[in-house]
């Protein structure tokens, strides 16, 4: 008869918190249908610029599940170092010129691949002319781990600070100390500016030690400025720290906190540059954080970009942490007794 009581009692307790029982029924179909729609389409999308080459090796590259795109010289040099397509090509008397985007190691090796086959049943090619390829960013065999540091680096340090900094500012609240402050004449803008600013310090230090011991000790490819990935790392840090503030002040205690892991954290991760996306789903992105993280520490680590070409990631990182914190304001209202 006990055990039917402390059973019924559990059940209870589960029947009444809603936010648990989504978690338990909710979350896992919507991880699942997430997970289905990016692994849906297994052929990567794949576009290469073509500057001179005949229709044979255009429509055999389609056949390929290539897209080849006409350019000229200058447009497809400018097209390859956006991002917009993951190779360029040349044929002139049976002798092509390749210049690749490493960076993406996977898909650069596709192209490659594909571009040395489509040449076998060209016409104007010659089996003993072997294609000149130039890696413009990365390099032929760049390391798994160089490819991916860059994201690994942004989301383990978004990932860190979310979680400690939210179940930080929960204890402040379960403990007193948080409603304590909210009865004196302090402004809610300012708790959350301290609060921000005190955790700030920490995350200078963990922004600079995570970073130099990637790019020193574990040699992770790195051919822009150092200054930047800390810039970079510290943005990052920041807008975790007030996300994790966030979804704090929307617990009720350190159970509820764990819950927005699978929620908040792990969506973003296939949207980091880990996997390769349909272009439909890839727009989902966008509206992840650590999107524009990865994106920006991957244009300064593998592709040696400066600050202008990052401008936008940042501002976006920057902006949301404003957000961020504006929201967290006009929710402590509610904690504010008197």
């Amino acid at each position: 008869m006990r055990v039917r009581a402390m059973a019924l009692r559990i059940l209870n307790q589960l029947r009444h918190d809603r936010r648990t029982l989504a978690l338990m029924l909710v979350a896992p179909i919507f991880l699942l249908t997430l997970v289905y729609f990016i692994l849906a389409d297994s052929v990567p999308n794949i576009k290469v610029a073509v500057v001179n080459a005949p229709v044979g090796f255009i429509n055999r590259l389609e056949d390929l599940n290539v897209k080849a795109l006409r350019y000229d010289e200058i447009t497809a040099r400018l097209a390859l170092e956006q991002g917009d397509v993951i190779a360029t090509i040349s044929i002139n008397n049976g002798k092509s010129s390749i210049e690749v985007d490493g960076s993406n190691p996977g898909k650069a090796k596709a192209a490659l691949t594909a571009m040395e086959q489509a040449k076998v049943n060209t016409l104007y090619s010659r089996a003993d002319l072997k294609s000149d390829v130039k890696y413009v960013y990365g390099k032929e065999d760049l390391p798994t781990f160089d490819n991916f540091g860059a994201t690994l680096i942004g989301f383990i340090i978004f990932f860190f600070v979310f979680l400690v900094s939210g179940i930080s500012f929960l204890q402040e609240r379960t403990s007193g100390t948080l409603e304590k402050l909210l009865s004196t004449p302090v402004r809610r803008w300012e708790i959350v500016v301290g609060y921000v600013l005190g955790f700030g310090v920490f995350t200078v230090l963990q922004s600079f030690l995570i970073s130099w011991y990637c790019v020193y000790v574990l040699k992770v490819m790195m051919i822009g400025s150092f200054v930047l990935i800390l810039l970079i790392t510290l943005l990052s840090a920041i807008i975790a720290l007030t996300l994790g503030i966030l979804a704090s002040t929307l617990a009720n205690n350190e159970f509820q906190m764990i819950q927005f892991i699978p929620l908040i954290i792990v969506p973003q991760i296939f949207f980091s540059g880990l996997f390769d996306l349909p272009p439909g789903v890839e727009a989902v992105g966008m509206v992840m954080p650590l999107y524009y993280i990865a994106d920006a520490l991957t244009e300064v680590m593998i592709r040696g970009s400066g600050l202008m070409a990052i401008a936008w990631d940042l501002g976006v990182i920057l902006a949301c942490s404003i957000l961020f914190m504006v929201l967290n304001t006009i929710l402590l209202k509610k904690y504010r007794r008197i």
